[in-house]
């Protein structure tokens, strides 16, 4: 069964990071809160976790995952940024958007879009999120916690810990979360487009 672990929800506990941490970089699948919903999140790269996140969520090789990254400076490194989409993007981060951008040749190609060669990358505005990158020096491969036949991501630890406590290793618990996904923001086109209505404002784009 998976560890629930509560940390202090604005100020993350460092023993507790480093855990959390440990518990990704040895291959393990995560139930983690963001400014949104809550996510699945494992190690940058781990080709295994991947696949079991496709298996949970019943999810093919189009589905889209996210890099989750401290800030700006760090998605272009894994992305492709023109100046418009980059003062975009400035302008709504960190909050609950996530942005499809031309991936780098720094984004293992098994993550990207398989041919758009796009990722989605964003920057979580959650004092455990911030503090767990901090620890962790790259991304977070993450995708939201949207299970098969569900209208909504999942947002309750104990309910998350009764459907999938055999599924991954760790539930971080860290106080309330949003009921909704991020808001999905397609910059590849020269201009924005909106791939999913969330929580984010996106009422300029429409």
């Amino acid at each position: 069964m998976a560890k629930l672990i509560e940390i202090h929800p604005t100020n993350p506990q460092p023993r507790l990071l480093e855990a959390v941490a440990q518990i990704m970089c040895e291959g393990g699948l995560i139930a983690y809160p963001t400014d949104s919903s809550y996510a699945f999140g494992c190690h940058l790269g781990d080709a295994k976790a991947m696949q079991r996140i496709h298996r949970i969520r019943r999810t093919d090789k189009k589905h889209n995952f996210t890099l989750v990254c401290r800030d700006l400076s760090e998605i272009s490194l894994y992305a492709r940024v023109d100046n418009w989409a980059y003062r975009l993007i400035k302008s709504l981060t960190p909050g609950p958007y996530t942005f499809i951008l031309p991936a780098t040749r720094e984004v293992p190609k098994r993550l990207q879009n398989p041919k758009r060669r796009t990722i989605g990358l964003r920057v979580p505005d959650h004092p455990f999120v911030r503090g767990l990158l901090a620890v962790l020096g790259e991304p977070i491969m993450s995708s939201t916690m949207l299970l098969p036949g569900d209208l909504k991501p999942l947002t309750d630890p104990i309910d998350i810990e009764q459907r999938l406590g055999h599924e991954v290793e760790a539930i971080i618990e860290a106080g309330p979360v949003g009921i909704e996904a991020t808001s999905v923001i397609d910059l590849t086109a020269g201009h924005p487009e909106i791939l999913r209505v969330g929580r984010g404002d996106v009422s300029a784009f429409i």
